[in-house]
This record gives structure tokens, C-alpha cells and sequence, in this order.
């Protein structure tokens, strides 16, 4: 029996954890009492579940525990004598207060987490781990750093969320477009965290691939006209479209060119590819030019609009990486176009372009992985096999260890 009920905590985790700590926030205005009260309930969870069953309505039994711990805590501590007071019915059901264009406990969050007082690190760090339930050493994971060094980061953000008495609460329409380049960063973050886990045993998160899709919707709704809300939903959305196929039962993962079309998810593709061409016609009618969400929704609405993969356009993406470089020249897109430009002028002009990042991409598992993939292509071998044995160690996520597995074994035979 523990098994189903591990897996059934661990499905309410994901489920529940950042409406629990919103909840907990909005009710009581402390990031710190919400995610400590949040965190010993779904302690209490693990044991009283074990012992009882998962009971038939979870998500209030963990808002009630919750509820109590935080009550708790606020009692013991003389000063917050106020606080106590406020919070004194146990069970709160009344609708949230509106204080912002949207009401959704876990958009507040959001945007308190994104607060422009603290740095885009913390911002981040801060939002996957109060809404994302990521824990500390995942994000660490994520961001390539000591995981100490991750749990001062968020203390730190806290703190100053609470020193500053930064509101919690969804802001002005102003203040939004001012917070909104953090918020959409935050949400592509827990996207790609949920898509290609960086750490850990699970091949996919669509939890929290769902979770950032759903916190797009709600960015849409509140600007619907903002050509990168809708470029950061539409690429979720056609991203996230291939997961089957991208990561079957077997669990090594498929890439583009090798996946079954077929599962791919139609309803989540036709969605993005209309606000694609929502944002083409905008740009057409007087738009301000694309930026990297939209740019980036393009080049997968041509990836997926491709009947196979040897149909693919990939004039049309290179030219759509060029003016993603232009204004935005990271090391990594531009090796997503190197790649692009492999397909389309052949892997040895690929591999020069590649080759001119290493010093900038030396720790980073794709760039490995890119290079093995021209050099085998290439018939350098050795080189090859090198450079996915670098890529296996690089890797954090285990379908793709496994990929590169098979394909540096191929070459051994």
C-alpha cells in the first residue's frame, strides 16, 4: 500500500503545493509562515496518509493542517498578536479580495515573488520555489550553483519581500508591464524545468509544464495585446504539445527528427499555431517588431507545421535564429542556430559555428551533445565518442543520458 499512497502525496504535491502556500500568503501576508506551514502539512500529510488513506478531498485537508501549523506558529509568537487575530476563523472561505486586474492566489504570488526590488535570480529561485514546489536543490540544480548557495538566495529574498513590505498583491496595469519581462522569464523557467528536468529521477514534470501553461493563460487574459505573453504561450503550448513523443513508456528520450507525429497533442498545436498567426498579423498591421518569445514560437510552429522532419523549412528558421541573435546573442541561441544551419548548409559548416562557442558552453551537456551529433555525422568517431561521453556526464536528465548512451554505444560497435 505505501507505494499508491506515495504516489498519490506525490501527485497532491504537485497538484496542490502552490495553491496551499498562495492560500496561506494572501490569508496571512508572510512568505516565510506560508511555505513553513505549507511544508509541515504535507509532512503530517506523509504520515497521517500512510497510517489513514489519502482522504477524499486532499487539497482542504492540507489547507486546513496548513491553516492550523501557521495559526500555531502566529501564537506562539507574542508580537504577531495582530496577525493571530486576523486569522482567528480556522476555516476561510471567503472569495479573495480583488486588489488587481486578475484574482488568482497564485498569480499574486507570482508577482510578489517578481517584485523588481529583488534580482531576477531571486525572482526566480524564489517563484520556483514557492509556486513550482521546486525544492532547493532542484533549483540549485537548475541554475548550476551549491545548494547552499540557493537556500541563502531565497532567505534573502524573503526577508527583503518582508523588510521592504512589498504587498502581496497583483499590481497596477502599470506596475505589470514593469514587473513582466521577470514573469515571464519565471514562468519559461518552470516550463522548461517541468519539459527537461535538470535533476532527479523523472523524465518529465508536465506538472509543472501545465502549471506555467496555465499561469500563461492567466497572463494572457490580463494582456492579451502583449505580443510576448502570447509568444511565451504559444511556444509552451507547441512545445509542449510533443511530450509524448518526445519521452515514451521506455523512457529514452526521442528527438524531433525521430518522433511519432502522430501523439503529438493536435488540440495544443492548433492552439499555438492561431496565436501565431495572431501575432503575425499584428506585427503586419503596425505591431512593435517580435521579440524572443514570439521568435521562438515561430521556429517551433515550423517545426511542428512540417509534415515530417526531412519537410522542414530550415531556411525559414535560420533566418528566424538570425533575428533572434540579433537581439538576443546568448551562447546558446546561438548554438540553436548553428544546429539549424547544419540542417540546412550541412554539418561541417554546423560544427565551425559550434566549435566557436566552446569556451562558452564548455559545462554545458547540449553543446557536447550537438558536437557529437556533427562529428558523427562527419565520421570523426573518436572525436564523437568523446564528446558524448562528455555529454553523458553534463547531463542531468535521465531519458537524455540515456539517448546519448545508445548513440555513443552505436559508434563503439
Amino acid at each position: 500500500m505505501t507505494a499508491p499512497i506515495d504516489e498519490a502525496i506525490a501527485r497532491v504535491h504537485h497538484d496542490e503545493w502552490a495553491r496551499v502556500v498562495a492560500g496561506l500568503a494572501r490569508r496571512f501576508g508572510d512568505l516565510d509562515v506560508a511555505e513553513d506551514a505549507t511544508a509541515e502539512a504535507f509532512a503530517a500529510a506523509v504520515e497521517h496518509w500512510r497510517r489513514n488513506g489519502v482522504p477524499p478531498n486532499p487539497g482542504g485537508w492540507l489547507i486546513i493542517t496548513a491553516t492550523r501549523r501557521a495559526i500555531d506558529r502566529l501564537r506562539r509568537e507574542s508580537h504577531r498578536d495582530a496577525k493571530y487575530q486576523a486569522a482567528s476563523m480556522l476555516i476561510d472561505n471567503s472569495p479573495a479580495v480583488a486588489d488587481g486586474p486578475i484574482e488568482d492566489d497564485r498569480l499574486r504570488l507570482v508577482f510578489t515573488c517578481c517584485h523588481p526590488a529583488l534580482s531576477m535570480e531571486a525572482r526566480v529561485a524564489l517563484t520556483l520555489r514557492l509556486v513550482g514546489g521546486l525544492t532547493v536543490g532542484e533549483i540549485a540544480s537548475a541554475f548550476l550553483v551549491p545548494e547552499t548557495t540557493l537556500a541563502q538566495r531565497i532567505t534573502r529574498a524573503k526577508r527583503k519581500i518582508k523588510a521592504a513590505h512589498i504587498p502581496y498583491l497583483v499590481p497596477s496595469a502599470t506596475e505589470v508591464q514593469r514587473r513582466l519581462t521577470g514573469v515571464l522569464a519565471v514562468v519559461y523557467l518552470i516550463f522548461n524545468e517541468g519539459y527537461l528536468p535538470s535533476g532527479g529521477d523523472e523524465n518529465l514534470r508536465t506538472d509543472l509544464s501545465g502549471e506555467a501553461i496555465r499561469l500563461g493563460r492567466l497572463l494572457r487574459e490580463l494582456l492579451p495585446s502583449d505580443g510576448e505573453v502570447t509568444g511565451l504561450l504559444a511556444l509552451m503550448l507547441l512545445t509542449g504539445a510533443r511530450h509524448a513523443a518526445r519521452v515514451p513508456p521506455d523512457g529514452e528520450l526521442v528527438t524531433l527528427g525521430d518522433q511519432d507525429r502522430s501523439s503529438w497533442d493536435r488540440d495544443q498545436l492548433v492552439e499555438g499555431w492561431a496565436l501565431v498567426r495572431e501575432r503575425l498579423a499584428a506585427v503586419d498591421a503596425g505591431a512593435a517588431p517580435p521579440g524572443r518569445y514570439q521568435l521562438l514560437a515561430a521556429v517551433n510552429s515550423v517545426h511542428t507545421y512540417a509534415p515530417s522532419a526531412n519537410r522542414t523549412d530550415w531556411s525559414q528558421i535560420v533566418t528566424l535564429y538570425d533575428r533572434l541573435v540579433e537581439i538576443e546573442p546568448s551562447p546558446v541561441v546561438r548554438l540553436n542556430r548553428a544546429v539549424a544551419l547544419s540542417e540546412y548548409d550541412g554539418p561541417a559548416v554546423g560544427l565551425a559555428e559550434v566549435d566557436r562557442l566552446t569556451d562558452a558552453l564548455a559545462d554545458y551537456h547540449a553543446f557536447h551533445a550537438a558536437r557529437a551529433h556533427l562529428l558523427r555525422l562527419l565520421g570523426r568517431t573518436d572525436e564523437a565518442v568523446a564528446a558524448y561521453d562528455t555529454a553523458i556526464r553534463l547531463a542531468g536528465n535521465p531519458a537524455e543520458q540515456r539517448y546519448l548512451a545508445r548513440r555513443r554505444d552505436e559508434l563503439r560497435r
